[in-house]
């Protein structure tokens, strides 16, 4: 073998070996730069710091799907007058939204506050797979966030809570349970 062969032999040995310690560094860096749980935490407690900054609540909430951010939600009760722009509904309106379905399995929710009453329920409903939170409730209801009260109605009959209600016209009512029931094309959600 003539020494110029020997040296390009050696000098393409030499390129395989550094492409691929290349590559190497290249996924792991890749790797290192995948946000975390924390990342995604931290993401939702500066959505709420920005949120009070700007007149909001202070709350804030991400979605992730696949270790991405697909939707974010702030509290915008009081800018939008809508008693139910609590940033985890709102986050879901997002994610719902981008991915054009109700059903957000596969997804996570990453919270600045254990959710209230409403926004826990929106969270089942929406089949979310996990939920993350910061603050807990008690550190909301010792600003003034308390939700403890709704809690507490839920364990009670209809009859005894402190908002008057009675059931109306439920024998007309229950007609669109009935014809759902029977609904052979319905979407179950």
């Amino acid at each position: 073998m003539k020494r110029n062969d020997i040296f390009v032999k050696a000098l393409c040995s030499l390129l395989v070996i550094c492409g691929l310690f290349l590559s190497g560094c290249k996924q792991n860096n890749k790797d290192h730069n995948m946000a975390t749980k924390d990342d995604f935490m931290r993401e939702a407690i500066a959505l709420s710091i920005e949120n009070v900054k700007n007149g909001g609540g202070p709350f804030g909430a991400v979605i992730v799907k696949d270790g991405e951010i697909i939707a974010r939600g702030v509290n915008r009760v009081t800018a939008s007058n809508d008693p139910t722009a609590h940033a985890e509904v709102s986050a879901i309106r997002e994610a719902a939204g981008k991915l054009g379905r109700f059903n957000l399995s596969g997804c996570e929710i990453y919270t600045s506050c254990e959710p209230c009453p409403m926004c826990l329920g929106a969270i089942y409903w929406a089949r979310l797979d996990k939920m993350y939170y910061a603050n807990t409730k008690t550190d909301a209801k010792d600003i003034g966030f308390d939700d403890s009260f709704i809690y507490d109605e839920l364990e009670l009959k209809p009859a005894d809570r402190k908002l008057p209600s009675e059931t109306l016209l439920r024998n007309e009512a229950i007609k669109a349970f009935e014809m759902w029931n029977i609904k052979a094309d319905k979407i179950e959600y």
